[in-house]
Order: C-alpha cells, then structure tokens, then sequence
C-alpha cells in the first residue's frame, strides 16, 4: 500500500506538469560509475538543471578532470509568471558553461550564470543552441514531456543518460528505438534508486518518506529507471537460464490470441522453448539483443491485449532466444 501511494504522488506530477522530483547525488553517484570511460573530451548538457542547486551539475563539475570533460553546460527552466495585472517582467531563464577553471575548489557559489532572452525550456531555440554544442545529454527530464524529450535528443543524434518512469519503456516511441536497439535501460532500477528530493508543498504520507541530512525532503517512489543509449558493458552480459519448458508444461499457458506461451518472471524464461515468450517489461533490465529477439509489444494476432483465459496479465514483451537451439 505504502508503494502504491508514493507511486501516485509521481503520477500527481505527472498530470499537473509540476515535475518537481530531484536527483539525489548518491543516485547519480551510483548510475554514472558504470560509464567513466565515456565522457572524455565530451561536452556534456545538463539540460534541465539549475547550475546553482542541480546535483548532476554539482557531479560533473566535482568531477571534471576525473572524467576527462571538455566542457560542461546546464541550463535552466524559470516559469513565466506575469499576468495582464503584473507590472514586473518575469524572470528569465538561465545557463552556465563550466570548463573545470577551479579545479578541486569548485563550489556551486563559483558558477557564472547567464540568462536566456526566453525561459530556459529544454525546447526553446536558445537551448537547442546549446545541445547542438553538446556530446552528451544527463539529466532527470520532466516525466511529462518524457516522450518529446527523448525524440528531440533522439533528432539532434546526442548521447543521452537520463531518468524516467518505468512506464516510459511502454510508449510506443520509446519502445521501437529500445527494439531497434538504439536505447536501453542502465544499471539502476526500481529500489536501485533510492529516492527523489521534493519541495515542500507535496503532500507527504507513507513509510518510504524521508528527510535526510539536509532537510531535504525523500520520496522513494521505487518505479524509475535510467534510459540511455551510452555504451554499457553490463548489456552484453547473457542472462542464465535454468528452468526448462519440456516437462512444465502448466507452467507456461499458451496465450488465447498469439501462438506464445506467458511466462511470469524473467527469472523463469525457458531455456528449451523455441517459439514466442512473452514476458514482464521488467525482462528489458535483463536484455541482451545478441541473446534474445523482441519481437512484439503487449499485443496479440487480434490486435488486441495478450490474454490467459481471457484474463490480460500487465504488459507482456514477446521474445524469441536466439540461442536456444545451441542449449545441449
């Protein structure tokens, strides 16, 4: 129950466009150690970040010369304000460009901040400016705008790392490049992200709230996931396959309306079985497209949901194993 009402405080967001969920350091700490080799002599945007407070500006900037950067830029989304009765001009927009000038003494007090003619929003001419300068984009992108901000990272052919729900990998648009094998999820998911910082105003219940060291308020929503199409030495990793379809037959019913079998957990995919599998979106954590095939999302030869006699267990991902015939 607990999980299931920080789980709608994210839909809340979602729907009012606030998107007020943070990035804890130790998150970012925790995903980026998996991709050190990728940011030498890189520019690397933060596109959704205020310089003076974003921890994947603060990551990057403290860690600079570690990674071998060339340049650091994040920017910032300040909301128009001004009403017909206001008569103060709303604040604009703003950006930093970082090129590890201080060294180990860098502070956030240090970033020189420069302000956008428009609001700083990720879509604006002026930030498309600055991704077109950049290499890589990292960030926790608005999760209402999830799709339309990987498809404009996807148009301008940027490597990416960002975060998002675990709902965004059932989006048509985010599905096909994951099928087509030009995105696919990081090393943390679910738990293994441990928690968003939230501004004072949300409404607060649960044992998975929190306050750290800071004051800063926690939300463990326990349903994110990092999407990124950097190069991933954990993606090529076979999954280990033990159970077996011959034999446990009433293990894995045959679906109504596609010539497949359902199999409940990823950790129960047979390693025997030739045909269609369809399996929890959660396989993706696991997929390694040398292994298996996607073939199919959610949908049977009908066109409508994959059913079990006639129930639609939640979105199924059809599969084939490439290396099933090479099993002795």
């Amino acid at each position: 129950m607990v999980r299931q009402a920080t789980n709608r405080l994210l839909q809340k967001a979602k729907k009012s466009k606030s998107d007020e969920f943070y990035t804890q350091l130790c998150d970012i700490e925790r995903e980026l150690q998996y991709y050190q080799n990728c940011f030498v002599d890189k520019v690397v945007y933060c596109n959704c970040d205020d310089p003076r407070t974003s921890n994947f500006f603060r990551y990057f900037a403290i860690n600079f010369h570690k990674l071998g950067l060339r340049k650091l830029i994040a920017s910032c989304y300040i909301e128009d304000t001004r009403d017909l009765f206001s008569s103060v001009e709303s604040e604009k927009g703003y950006y930093c460009e970082y090129s590890g000038e201080y060294g180990n003494q860098f502070y956030p007090d240090n970033v020189q901040i420069v302000y956008f003619k428009g609001d700083g929003d990720f879509r604006s001419r002026e930030c498309i400016e600055l991704l077109k300068q950049s290499d890589i984009v990292v960030t926790n992108p608005p999760f209402s705008l999830f799709r339309e901000f990987v498809a404009q990272i996807v148009k301008y052919d940027k490597q990416f790392l960002v975060i998002g729900n675990v709902n965004a990998i059932t989006y048509k648009e985010i599905f096909d490049l994951i099928q087509k094998n030009k995105v696919w999820l990081g090393v943390n998911l679910g738990r293994g992200i441990s928690g968003f910082i939230v501004p004072e105003h949300y409404d607060l219940y649960g044992t998975e709230v929190s306050v750290n060291d800071k004051g800063q308020t926690i939300i463990a929503t326990n349903n994110c996931l990092w999407l990124t199409n950097l190069e991933l030495e954990q993606r090529n990793e076979e999954l280990d396959l033990s159970k077996e379809y011959a034999g446990n037959e009433n293990d894995y019913p045959k679906y109504d309306n596609c010539d497949g079998i359902n199999v409940d957990k990823t950790q129960d995919i047979p390693r025997d079985y030739e045909g269609l599998m369809g399996v929890p979106i959660t396989f993706l954590h696991k997929y390694n497209p040398n292994q298996f095939e996607i073939v199919k999302f959610r949908k049977g030869d009908d066109g409508k949901d994959l059913s079990v006699n006639g129930k639609c267990p939640y979105f199924r991902i059809l599969i084939k194993n490439r290396r099933v015939n090479a099993v002795g």
